[in-house]
């Protein structure tokens, strides 16, 4: 591929819900760019975007693949990200490189959850946008429906470019609103022009008064003229459109069938028409040291640097780091330096991806996208500079996941092989996150959704032959009282030669501090156990407390006072007081109320308004305390509730089930209560019988 300069590049992202069509687009695009001689198809497995062995499984998109297009002397770096939830770190990877978006409506579907998430992107990103309707050449899919439905949630913005021409049901042209004229695909899929169909004029005319009103805002020049009654040239319509599109107040909708590649010449037209290059847009880190901020803004004459926005790890070809150069020109053995990590790495070949494939190329400018291999200290969200001009910029904001699975090897003895292919899947997935709970005796694994952490399970075994089972977390539970006991106990063992002997009363009740495991005091008077013997008592309540007598669970919030005792001049020793001590531990927890604690989080529940009655009913059935709700804007409402750890495991399934996709939640620890009755006799039991099988717990 050749290289170009950053006035011929657009960085576009294809955003949408789940299956609208953004990697069939693609596959149309290149194929009407003569990238491939014939267009993939998803239920083939053979699409340019999805080659991954786990995408063509499961039919969906899982990873952001970029397929640079060229068209009309200007290079289109596609970014096709994924449309399910369970991604979204992908997503805002590839919003992070992007300089405008198009988002993905199926015309059969309509708007869906994944089009409004794609829209509250592009708003927090504020990337301009393009919406393209697919699927047109089915009967069910309405143009029309999804215009209303957009211009009902997002208004006037909503501009129709085109309209869609039907003859008996099929998809056979468009009318384009600029021009006012109709045109056809004829049988070598070329458009010819056509009579605008008198069904088509009655909306191409509210479509054209909308955009000459929006091109009228543009100036007080074209304002007098609009209310002079004066027309704009064609030339005049489009400079407009290009700064209305640019700055996001006109959001234009095109359409199209990519099963028979029809609408896409005139979508590629108009992405390097009216879609902003790098050279229309500014970009700013920070010079790490002077302090100052760097207005980097694509120039290829300012100082190297780069932003890495995404990692791929593969055990066979390696690694790469996928980069867009924000200043300068990355030529081919450049030394950049990565201050993050304060090291300097000689960057060697640069490569442009195209799905799969790696296409070595001199150099990139300013604004271009491309890859660099085997980058060892590099990692996701980096940035790269010279030494002399260190620059840093905003690390990309990535989700963070709150779906928690506890894993185990199948095979004993791979527990290193699984740590270490997990962690280089987390150099590619930062919503991946691997904990090593010491205190549970599990390792745990953090994703966006049981589905996400079911496909990096697949992963492990496909790709570096490695099975886990996936399971139900354990939940830290803590063991206290709530009453004062007074016990004593007596070690003493006798078998020839010295004996064991350790005896001590001592009294147990709640302590005021549940952060601390136990305090430990003593009030013996008279000697009747020696001062020597006071830190054996000391280590045994210490050892005693990391596994009480109800549940094995960790002890807390316990003051425990040695008041008395005794001890044999020659059997005594501080391993028999150390055993005295724990026994009269157990007992004393036995004797004083002993409940368990189960740890609350404070959990944060986004929903639309509609499904509130629906996520509420749910937590209530899940023992959450409602503590409040505030309404948000776009229509959503934010529960705020207290719910216990137990009560998480499969929530953000139901959820997701409740609210079509659309709801989402983050949690908190927040502090450990009684567990009520019920539920601590079940978890008792259900350990009990563990333990008296040696089975793990």
């Amino acid at each position: 591929m050749k290289v170009f300069t950053t006035d011929k590049i657009r960085n576009v992202v294809l955003l949408g819900h789940g299956g609208a069509g953004k990697t069939s687009l693609v596959e149309s695009m290149a194929y009407l760019a003569k990238i491939t001689n014939r267009a993939g198809r998803i239920e083939d497995g053979n699409t340019i975007s999805d080659y991954d062995s786990q995408e063509i499984k499961r039919k969906m998109s899982i990873k952001t693949s970029l397929i640079p297009i060229e068209w009309e002397d200007c290079k289109i770096n596609i970014l096709d990200a994924p449309g399910s939830i369970d991604f979204v770190g992908e997503v805002e990877e590839a919003v992070s490189a992007a300089d405008s978006a198009i988002i993905v409506v199926s015309g059969k579907n309509g708007v869906e959850t994944g089009t409004k998430r794609a829209w509250e992107l592009c708003e927090k990103y504020h990337l301009p946008r393009m919406v393209f309707v697919t699927e047109m050449d089915i009967d069910e899919a309405s143009f029309k429906q999804v215009v209303l439905d957009l211009q009902e949630l997002y208004g006037k913005k909503i501009a129709p470019f085109h309209l869609p021409v039907r003859e008996n049901g099929e998809f056979v042209g468009y009318v384009n609103v600029i021009q006012q004229r109709a045109k056809r695909w004829n049988g070598e899929g070329k458009p010819e022009t056509m009579d605008v169909p008198d069904y088509s004029k009655e909306n191409l005319e509210v479509c054209r008064e909308a955009l000459m009103e929006s091109v009228a805002e543009t100036s007080e020049e074209f304002m007098d003229r609009y209310f002079g009654g004066e027309e704009f040239s064609d030339d005049e319509i489009r400079q407009a459109l290009r700064v209305n599109v640019a700055d996001g107040s006109i959001v234009p909708v095109l359409m199209g069938s990519n099963l028979t590649n029809r609408g896409m010449f005139t979508l590629m037209v108009d992405i390097v028409k009216y879609l902003p290059g790098p050279d229309r847009l500014k970009c700013a880190g920070i010079n790490a040291k002077s302090n100052e901020v760097f207005e980097a803004d694509y120039d290829f004459s300012k100082p190297k640097s780069a932003y890495v926005f995404k990692t791929i790890v593969d055990p066979f070809v390696g690694k790469y780091s996928l980069i867009k150069v924000n200043s300068g020109v990355l030529k081919t053995d450049d030394v950049m330096f990565n201050h993050h990590k304060d090291a300097e790495e000689k960057i060697g070949k640069i490569y442009v991806l195209c799905g799969s494939k790696a296409e070595e190329v001199k150099e990139l400018h300013a604004g271009d996208i491309g890859a660099l291999s085997k980058l060892n200290k590099v990692t996701t969200t980096d940035s790269l500079s010279t030494k002399a001009n260190p620059i840093v910029y905003i690390r990309t904001e990535i989700p963070t996941p709150y779906t928690c699975l506890r894993y185990k090897v199948k095979k004993k003895g791979e527990e290193e092989k699984a740590s270490a292919a997990l962690a280089k899947i987390a150099q590619e997935d930062l919503t991946l996150k691997v904990v090593n709970d010491g205190e549970n005796h599990q390792t745990l694994v953090y994703g966006i959704s049981e589905q996400h952490l079911e496909i990096v399970a697949d992963m492990l075994q496909e790709k570096y032959k490695v099975e886990i089972e996936l399971c139900k977390p354990k939940v830290a539970y803590r063991e206290t009282i709530r009453a004062k006991s007074d016990v004593e106990y007596k070690y003493k063992k006798q078998s020839g030669g010295h004996g064991q002997y350790g005896h001590v009363k001592m009294t147990f009740e709640p302590s005021a501090d549940m952060e601390k495991s136990y305090e430990f005091s003593q009030t013996v008077v008279g000697g009747a156990v020696p001062k020597n013997y006071f830190p054996a008592v000391e280590k045994g309540i210490e050892e005693g407390v990391k596994s009480g007598p109800l549940a094995a669970y960790p002890v807390v919030g316990i003051k425990a006072n040695l008041y008395d005792g005794s001890y044999h001049a020659v059997d005594s020793s501080e391993m028999a007081f150390k055993t005295a001590a724990i026994q009269a531990l157990k007992k004393g927890i036995l004797e004083a109320k002993p409940v368990l604690l189960e740890p609350i989080s404070e959990i944060h529940v986004l929903v639309p308004d509609e499904n509130t009655g629906d996520a509420m009913g749910d937590l209530n059935k899940r023992r959450a305390k409602v503590m409040g709700m505030n309404p948000v804007e776009g229509g959503k409402q934010e529960i705020v509730a207290e719910i216990p750890d137990a009560e998480l495991y499969g929530y953000g399934t139901t959820l997701r089930s409740l609210t079509g996709g659309a709801g989402t939640f983050s949690y908190s620890f927040l502090k450990y209560q009684q567990t009520p009755q019920d539920v601590m006799d079940a978890e008792i039991e259900r350990r009990k019988s563990k333990l008296e099988n040696d089975e793990e717990v």
